[in-house]
């Protein structure tokens, strides 16, 4: 089979490299890929925004399935234009992709089946958001409602710093903004918990813990993600079966109320307080970089998967996992996620020799007269499979040591919560 697989980051990267497994896949095509895919896969330089052109080229060399990584297609409705045009293709489509486009449409969505989450307020104008800020107990959460690339949350401490985010959603700062979310502070631990959907039948897909913020200890601005681990140190099965019936059973319930059928991953975030789970949000695709970490532990053929989603038989396909660790940190660009130079050359990655269950997923990368180059905020994503975390990731930093890129950065404490020192 021909896959395209739609995006440019590490998670696009660490699915071309999964499904570079199956023996069933002919040939992988990248929309726009980086440096790291364009070695197992074909890169193809198409905006991804303009869904005539990709259609065009997937029929022209006739591509079997098409995954789109990125929740901006998703949410623009790139999955609706390519099976109008008799494409298959791995995700959901507009509607459904709402639940991550619209945290407002989440948010009624809650309200109506009461599916556990943090009580809000939707502000249409800045007066009326002012005018609730005053009465509220701090901290409390300030949040853009449609994308953000995982930026557009504030947690505020006081009135001042609420006003503040209140006012940059307002005057366009994650685009234009005709209403805004603000919700009380939930005190927990947060988890990923993702499934993954047919239309008909769901299976679950793994668990995780990232770090968002920048700097260690949890701290500084909210990034697209510094590392993660897999499996959460809160997942067992009695909080798995509750996650399930209170959280994402009545989801699908109640999409399917509107006639909408999910397919595609679904990553709820949540909050775990006393052992019961509070929705924070939901994302319509794999979470970067918990796809790094999560898809290494994959041990069924991910390109199975993915094509009994699109044909509607996920129920007959068997989901098996290894039962070990896995741990990412992210490389960064200096300055990330605020300024930072790019196309600054990456070299010794030629020289580090990688050893069974070690990868380095590329996120922010591209090729140019064979070198690479650095070509975002997130730049590289080391992953390691093992027994422990403390083990990978001992062998993480040994990695990123021998690669010695000067223009790097990244966080020494992720899994903090699960590694004793």
């Amino acid at each position: 089979m021909k896959i395209g697989i739609v995006g440019s980051g590490g998670r696009e990267h660490a699915i071309c490299l999964s499904l570079n497994k199956s023996k069933k896949v002919e040939k992988i095509y990248c929309f726009p890929g980086n440096a790291g895919t364009g070695i197992v896969a074909e890169n193809v330089n198409i905006d991804i925004n303009n869904f005539e052109e990709l259609k065009n080229f997937i029929k022209k060399n006739s591509l079997d399935l098409i995954i789109v990584g990125p929740e901006k297609p998703l949410v623009n409705g790139i999955v609706d234009y390519l099976t109008n045009n008799n494409i298959k293709v791995f995700g959901p489509n507009k509607k459904a992709s709402q639940l991550e486009g619209s945290k407002i449409f989440t948010k009624n969505l809650c309200k109506e089946y009461n599916i556990p989450t943090a009580n809000f307020g939707i502000f249409k104008n800045l007066i009326d958001s002012e005018k609730f800020l005053k009465t509220c107990n701090y901290p409390i959460v300030v949040k853009a409602d449609g994308l953000a690339a995982g930026k557009g949350v504030y947690i505020c401490e006081d009135f001042k710093n609420a006003t503040k985010a209140v006012n940059e959603i307002f005057n366009g700062k994650f685009g234009k903004a005709d209403q805004i979310l603000i919700e009380e502070y939930l005190i927990g631990e947060e988890m990923s918990f993702f499934i993954i959907s047919d239309g008909k039948h769901y299976k679950q897909f793994g668990t995780a813990q990232d770090h968002k913020r920048v700097y260690e200890g949890d701290k500084g601005p909210n990034t697209g993600g510094m590392g993660a681990y897999s499996p959460s140190r809160l997942e067992n099965e009695k909080l798995n079966n509750e996650i399930l019936r209170k959280i994402i059973d009545p989801t699908l319930y109640g999409l399917r109320k509107q006639n909408i059928n999910f397919v595609g991953f679904l990553y709820a975030g949540l909050m775990i307080i006393d052992n019961q789970p509070y929705l924070i949000e939901y994302n319509v695709r794999m979470g970067d970089p918990e796809c790094q970490t999560i898809l290494p532990k994959l041990k069924s053929d991910l390109l199975d998967i993915f094509y009994s989603c699109v044909t509607s038989n996920l129920n007959s396909t068997n989901i098996e996992w290894h039962d070990d660790k896995s741990m990412c940190v992210v490389l960064c660009s200096k300055g990330y996620p605020d300024n930072f130079e790019n196309n600054i050359e990456i070299q010794n990655l030629d020289k580090i020799s990688l050893k069974n269950n070690e990868y380095i997923f590329h996120a922010g990368t591209k090729e140019n007269s064979n070198k690479i180059f650095s070509n975002g905020g997130r730049v590289l994503n080391f992953v390691i499979r093992s027994k422990d975390f403390k083990t990978s990731r001992d062998k993480i930093f040994k990695i990123i040591q021998h690669l010695n890129w000067s223009n790097g950065f990244f966080r020494k404490d992720i899994g903090h919560k699960v590694i004793e020192i």
